[in-house]
């Protein structure tokens, strides 16, 4: 019987390789993402992440309110944002310029809350017209480098400067180099009036080549624009008249005045050179005779020397027959010349200077209505090499700067005056006086 005994479990299992899944349930696909959030407190994150960005985006808004002016959002902000045409921010910035931003093809840039001022080393800054100059740069919020020497220079020139931030004062001789980060350089480092370019004019020439050259190797290093201050002396004793900037001049190349006239045609050279060779952006300036405010006292030039003798009641002192002639121009306008040339497109050189033409005669006469109609004219043997006419062709810079003086010698002269009035009695204040001359 026992082995009639049969497991019969086989006989009623049934075998079958297919496989068969779990039904799928209905709307799973919407229960599942919801029993993931609930889980583990997800929706809460999600919640919390929601608030946080509505929080942002309510308190720093993206776009400016339909219907409210651009000014009501800028309220917080004493400057709002200045934009300049395209042909002005094309007038003004250079591919290496940090002071006005960089070139927008939409047409209008913005500068910033402020325009940025650029840096900008101002050699001979001291003297004369380099610290009328110095004023107007730091009006304009430039911060402005003043390297001088002050061999003509005077620390009392600028002295109303000290303690300003955007000013800096360095005693140095630019015959030796020096290294700057700056924007701009306007090269006026030079003895300019007989008496001292006569001095030593060996240095002389010397400040003209080698501190030209210094200032030019600046310039290519740093990417600045370089402004050259020439003189209408490269013109010598000119044969055209009045000068043009196509007239090459006649000059003496072994004249006692041959320091500073071949100086200065040199330096042009220089700077041209550079231009061509090695890409410096430059400009160059050919000024005629300018008085004001600040010059020397006693250095030989026309217009101090019959101010100063008038005061004193000196005889004025006029050289050969008196029927050479100068053009005057006042300080401010000359300034204005140069910065207009220094933020144009072109080159130059550029005659600067004021067409009106004087005798000395005349201007002795002049010099008598407004110090002292009593005072009397002396007359010497001429100088050596003194030209006998001198008046410049401004019609370049009107067309392509829009530039043309605009004091006349009877305007400006008393001005002038007040300030040598107050130099030469004792009374040192000459500072504020001078400023609002420059204005």
């Amino acid at each position: 019987m026992g082995s009639e005994l049969i497991y019969r479990g086989h006989e009623t299992q049934t075998a079958s390789d297919s496989y068969s899944p779990k039904p799928v349930k209905p709307w799973a696909s919407v229960t599942r993402p919801i029993h993931y959030l609930l889980r583990e407190q997800r929706l809460l994150f999600v919640l919390v992440g929601i608030a946080i960005a509505t929080l942002i985006f309510t308190i720093f808004p993206t776009s400016r309110p339909p219907g409210v002016p651009r000014h009501h959002l800028t309220t917080t902000i004493p400057d709002s944002i200045t934009y300049f045409p395209i042909e002005t921010q094309n007038k003004f910035s250079y591919p290496h310029r940090v002071g006005f931003g960089s070139a927008n093809p939409t047409g209008k840039i913005p500068l910033g809350l402020k325009r940025k001022g650029l840096r900008i080393v101002v050699t001979g800054g001291a003297g004369f017209v380099g610290s009328h100059l110095v004023d107007r740069l730091i009006a304009r919020g430039d911060s402005v480098i003043v390297v001088d020497n002050f061999f003509t220079g005077r620390k009392e020139n600028v002295m109303h400067h000290f303690g300003n931030p955007n000013f800096e004062l360095i005693r140095h001789d630019v015959v030796e180099p020096l290294l700057l980060e700056v924007d701009q350089i306007y090269h006026l480092a030079c003895p300019a009036s007989p008496v001292h370019y006569k001095f030593n004019p060996v240095k002389t020439i010397k400040t003209n080549v080698v501190g030209t050259l210094n200032m030019l190797g600046l310039a290519k290093r740093v990417g600045a624009r370089f402004l050259l201050t020439s003189t209408s002396e490269v013109y010598g004793d000119p044969l055209q008249h009045p000068q043009k900037e196509t007239y090459w001049g006649n000059v003496n190349p072994i004249g006692v005045r041959s320091c500073y006239d071949e100086g200065k045609r040199t330096a042009e050279t220089l700077t041209m050179d550079y231009h061509r060779g090695a890409g410096v952006e430059v400009r160059i300036a050919r000024i005629f005779n300018t008085y004001g405010p600040r010059m020397c006292i006693d250095d030989g030039r026309v217009v101090s020397n019959f101010v100063a003798q008038a005061l004193r009641k000196e005889p004025l002192t006029v050289y050969g027959d008196g029927k050479q002639t100068r053009s005057f121009q006042y300080v401010s306008d000359l300034v204005e010349g140069l910065m207009r040339l220094m933020e144009g497109e072109h080159v130059g050189p550029f005659n600067l200077g004021n067409p009106g033409e004087f005798t000395m005669l005349e201007l002795a006469e002049v010099v008598q209505e407004t110090i002292d109609p009593n005072a009397k004219i002396e007359f010497r043997p001429n100088t050596e090499d003194d030209p006998h006419k001198r008046k410049p062709d401004i019609s370049r810079a009107k067309g392509l700067l829009g530039w043309e003086p605009k004091v006349s010698l009877r305007k400006g002269l008393p001005l002038m005056v007040s300030d040598f009035r107050q130099r030469i009695f004792g009374d040192h204040k000459e500072g504020s006086n001078a400023n609002n001359a420059s204005s």
